[in-house]
């Protein structure tokens, strides 16, 4: 039995072997819509989600799989006190496999220490968002055929944002790709990630405080927003929230294939008006995020594949 708790815990090939299985489920899932039939995904939530939460559980619906678990701490035992290790033994003997999301790093690899069904991290305070990962891949490769031989512009909040730690982790492993880090001071990438991630694997990367600067080298542009909780001094925020503004005339410095891709909820980073260029990939990663999530789902329960290549089945 596996779990996904670390975007890691998959290699290189199996990653590309599930976003096969992601595309052809894109292509037609009408194919798919039978096939974890009596199936039952657990989505356990200890804090609010909108998008997560909705798109495993559209994930499985799509399978023609069941839902059960809860949207927040508030309505489960949780709030009695019962332990991640006790809620995971119970809902084992309910569901079929399990997507948690918790603020506390490392709860859902805790989770998997007792779990008797495979758990998917669903995102775990500042640490990991795998799933969003295996999202922005899929939609990297299908918008530039590729993963490797690229220049990825990280921009916003680079210091607390976990899909952006996680998709450095992942992409390192990738061929010929840069990095270029824009950001405030404040709200830099840790020095963890930038030693033992990219220095440590001799990945080529560049600080940066200007987008605009930075644009037309970019093949991907990675959008997150500037945090006002994360400020101490408020000051400070209203001077660096509006640093990070893509626009319209800045995307008229960028490749004419350059995708921009954001995590969301947005506040205030992509001016509306950008919605309608096509290089913007922001909406199309939600509707690749329920279909990462039905490959996922499938390759964890072992679930037959009816588009699969002959060699496959």
């Amino acid at each position: 039995m596996r779990h996904l708790i670390d975007p890691l815990d998959f290699t290189q090939q199996e990653i590309s072997t599930l976003l096969d299985l992601a595309d052809r489920i894109h292509d037609d899932p009408a194919a798919y819509q039978e096939v974890a039939r009596h199936k039952k995904l657990a989505t356990l939530f200890y804090e609010p989600s909108t998008r997560t939460r909705l798109s495993f559980e559209a994930a499985m619906l799509n399978l023609g799989g069941h839902v059960l678990g809860f949207p927040s701490e508030n309505v489960s035992s949780a709030s009695k006190g019962e332990s991640v290790a006790d809620t995971i033994r119970v809902v084992s003997c309910y569901a079929d496999i399990v997507a948690m999301r918790h603020p506390k790093e490392g709860a859902p690899l805790r989770a998997s220490r007792y779990s008797r069904i495979p758990v998917i991290n669903a995102g775990d305070g500042g640490h990991q968002h795998p799933t969003q990962t295996l999202t922005d891949l899929m939609t990297i490769r299908r918008r530039m055929g590729r993963l490797d031989d690229l220049t990825i512009g990280l921009c916003g909040d680079l210091k607390f944002g976990r899909t952006v730690h996680s998709l450095i982790k992942t992409m390192a492993r990738c061929k010929n790709i840069r990095f270029v880090l824009i950001s405030p001071e404040e709200l830099r990438v840790p020095d963890y990630i930038v030693k033992d991630v990219l220095e440590a694997n001799g990945i080529p990367y560049q600080e940066t405080r200007s987008l605009e600067e930075s644009m037309s080298e970019l093949d991907i542009l990675y959008m997150t927003r500037v945090q006002k909780e994360r400020f101490f001094n408020e000051e400070d925020y209203i001077r660096l929230k509006n640093s990070y503004i893509l626009t319209k005339e800045k995307m008229g410095l960028a490749k004419p294939d350059m995708a921009v891709l954001h995590p969301l909820p947005r506040v205030n980073e992509i001016a509306l008006d950008v919605d309608d260029d096509p290089r913007a990939a922001y909406f199309e990663q939600v509707q690749n995020g329920v279909y990462v999530r039905m490959a996922l789902i499938m390759t964890l329960l072992g679930l037959r594949d009816p588009k699969a290549p002959k060699e496959e089945n």
